[in-house]
């Protein structure tokens, strides 16, 4: 059995940690997300899905593709600009993971 660093499902539950401190904080909720949040997630998550790179994949960040829209790229880097840093202490184990994929190069 091998052990991959990047997986689907890993990316996108990493996206909702990150979206759900972003939401708590800025958007004052205390359960759940709110609906613009959530919609930022699906379509995140839908990305994520569509991926061509598959498991391969590198950050979007770095991607040559750019899947996302203008306005959700603006709104996802606002969510990394905020919860980026403090996902290492609420999520350390999604968080070193997310480090990893940051490191990687799209092949």
């Amino acid at each position: 059995m091998t052990f991959s660093v990047y997986s689907r499902e890993r990316e996108i539950r990493t996206l909702g940690h990150l979206i759900a401190m972003y939401c708590r904080k800025h958007h004052h909720t205390s359960s759940g997300l709110c609906d613009e949040c959530r919609s930022l997630l699906e379509y995140s998550a839908g990305c994520v899905e569509k991926c061509p790179y598959g498991e391969g994949k590198g950050a979007c960040s770095h991607c040559p593709i750019h899947c996302y829209e203008n306005d959700r790229r603006e709104q996802i880097r606002q969510v990394m600009r905020y919860a980026g840093p403090r996902i290492l202490f609420r999520h350390p184990v999604e968080a070193f993971f997310h480090i990893l994929m940051l490191r990687r190069n799209v092949q």
